[in-house]
């Protein structure tokens, strides 16, 4: 592996997309949980305090971070579903990856997100081509399409679980 920060490649925001790309991303989407899951089973507590690379968070805090980041996702979902074009609100995510709770045993995080991924994989079932076409405004960087979004995040859950599995660990 050549890129220990993009393992997978970095990612683009598709310029536009087909239901049958969606419904790709969601799927990914839905297995999230339950790969991330599968990355960590049996990791040692120095395994799961190593950085991924030179200068990156833990496996536990990529752990944490995953349901932090898919959960801010699922309300800028709701928010461009049910408010016209509204101004989402960043946060940063270094900071949020040093916060106490990014020390604790990683099963509260893997059980919020499979919850968190159960319940946005049905919103993102129902949603429809024009839903799909709805936007938000990212104050640091711009206008994005709901469709944009669930590209974006179908890769953010591959990028992290690689991550993981980039450090070679075997479960004995």
């Amino acid at each position: 592996m050549t890129d220990l920060q993009y393992p997978i490649g970095r990612f683009t925001f598709p310029e536009s997309t087909t239901g049958e790309q969606r419904k790709t991303w969601i799927r990914e989407i839905a297995r999230t949980p339950q790969e991330l899951r599968a990355a960590v089973a049996g990791l040692t507590p120095e395994q799961l305090d190593t950085p991924y690379r030179p200068g990156g968070w833990t496996v536990r805090q990529v752990v944490h971070h995953v349901p932090d980041s898919h959960m801010n996702a699922v309300i800028r979902f709701k928010l461009a579903l049910t408010e016209d074009q509204p101004t989402i609100k960043p946060y940063d995510e270094a900071r949020w990856a040093a916060l106490a709770d990014a020390a604790l045993p990683v099963d509260p995080s893997l059980d919020l997100l499979e919850a968190l991924h159960f319940r946005w994989v049905r919103l993102l079932e129902s949603m429809t081509e024009r839903e799909y076409q709805r936007t938000f405004a990212h104050p640091e960087s711009g206008v994005y399409r709901l469709d944009q979004w669930l590209a974006q995040y179908a890769w953010h859950g591959r990028h992290h679980v690689a991550h993981i599995k980039s450090l070679g660990y075997t479960v004995r």
